[in-house]
C-alpha cells in the first residue's frame, strides 16, 4: 500500500523558490527531454513494439526517482506511461513537459493541503 507520508516527501513539502523552480520547470523540462525526445524517440525509430516503446521510458522515469524511495518510484510509473502516450500521439516533448509540470503542481497542492 502506498503511504501518504512516503508520497509527500520533503521535496513536495518544501515550498522554497528553488524547490518550486526545480519541480515546476527544471525537472519537467530535463526529464521529458531525456525520456521522450531522447529515449522514447530512439525506441520509436527502431520500430519496436508499442508496449516496449512506452514501458522502457516509463521504467527509466521511475528509476530517476529512486532517491525518493520505492513508493515514489511506484507513484510516478503510471504518469511515466501517460507522458509516453502524449509523446506517441503528438511527438512534442515540450507538451509532455507541460503535462509533467501540471502533474507536479497537482502533487504539490495535494501534499500541501493534505493532513495525514
Amino acid at each position: 500500500m502506498l503511504a501518504l507520508p512516503a508520497l509527500c516527501g520533503p521535496q513536495l513539502l518544501d515550498h522554497s523558490a528553488a524547490s518550486l523552480f526545480r519541480l515546476l520547470l527544471l525537472a519537467p523540462l530535463l526529464e521529458e527531454w531525456i525520456m521522450r525526445a531522447g529515449l522514447q524517440e530512439w525506441l520509436m525509430r527502431r520500430r519496436l513494439h508499442t508496449a516496449l516503446v512506452l514501458a522502457l521510458p516509463a521504467l527509466a522515469f521511475s528509476l530517476l526517482h529512486v532517491t525518493s524511495g520505492w513508493q515514489a518510484m511506484a507513484a510516478v510509473l503510471l504518469p511515466g506511461f501517460a507522458f509516453g502516450l502524449v509523446y506517441r500521439r503528438w511527438r512534442d516533448w515540450r507538451l509532455c513537459a507541460l503535462v509533467h509540470a501540471l502533474c507536479n503542481g497537482l502533487a504539490l497542492s495535494f501534499c500541501s493541503f493534505s493532513t495525514y
